[in-house]
């Protein structure tokens, strides 16, 4: 089969961090994610779980939307998305996430997209997940320059969405909203605690001992390697392209 990539780690864990919900919606530029999505698809399937939604803006085959955001917008309002992604330029210890850019706004050096609808999803989704492959102290800060999307709200804010995890090419941490900290839950083969805490402008709880990330089984190895990997060719053609590379290389070496 070949050695475990980097990535299909990721992939596995987001299904992991899936688990459960009814459907999912994933952005227009979030491979990773997406092909998470649709490996927990395939092992809902494969075990004769309920159905499981997938709406990827930008893609034909997998989005219902025909109005694009508007429709993911009302539907999040309507309780009928589970979970979704967020990223950010900056992520702070409360899970406050940054789109706009450094410094101070609006003369910021450095200018990010922007916000977007990143400020409402965060409270609606009941499972948001956040994820940057990235694990550096740039983009983890102790604080961020301008709160897009705030990680909590006080006490009496109707909010029943927010962060869930955080997944890295480093670590995973799940989030306390009662304590608005992160905590270290596993770190992927190959890394140490010492690494993460290095590669993070914020401090965050974690156990002396922490697990490292599980590797798949075989079964759940051979369907991301088959089934979603060709169903992800569909709205990301390189990234799926580029996978089947790394894969071919892992075996051949």
């Amino acid at each position: 089969m070949g050695a475990i990539l980097p990535r299909e780690r990721l992939i596995v864990a987001i299904a992991g961090l899936l688990d459960g919900v009814r459907h999912v919606a994933v952005g227009a530029s979030s491979p990773i994610p997406a092909a998470g999505a649709m490996l927990l698809r395939a092992l809902a399937e494969r075990d004769g779980k309920p159905r499981v939604r997938i709406s990827i803006l930008g893609s034909r085959e997998h989005n219902f939307f025909t109005n694009g955001s508007a429709e993911l917008f009302d539907c999040a309002g309507q309780g009928r998305i589970d979970a979704f992604f967020l990223g950010g330029g900056q992520i702070d210890g409360e899970a406050n996430i940054n789109l706009v850019g450094t410094g101070d706004y609006p003369r910021n050096p450095v200018r990010w997209p922007g916000s977007f609808g990143s400020a409402y999803l965060y409270f609606v989704v009941p499972r948001v997940i956040l994820f940057r492959e990235e694990h550096t102290p740039r983009v983890f800060v102790e604080k961020v320059d301008f709160v897009s999307a705030p990680g909590t709200s006080e006490a009496g804010v109707y909010r029943p969405g927010g962060p869930h995890a955080l997944l890295t090419s480093l670590a995973l941490f799940s989030f306390d909203k009662e304590r608005r900290r992160f905590r270290l839950e596993s770190v992927h083969p190959g890394h140490s605690i010492a690494e993460v805490t290095a590669a993070t402008g914020f401090t965050f709880d974690h156990d002396e001992a922490v697990p490292a990330t599980p590797d798949p089984d075989p079964a759940t190895l051979a369907l991301l390697r088959g089934r979603v990997l060709t169903e992800l060719e569909e709205t990301y053609p390189q990234f799926a392209r580029q996978m089947a590379a790394e894969l071919r290389g892992s075996a051949a070496a």
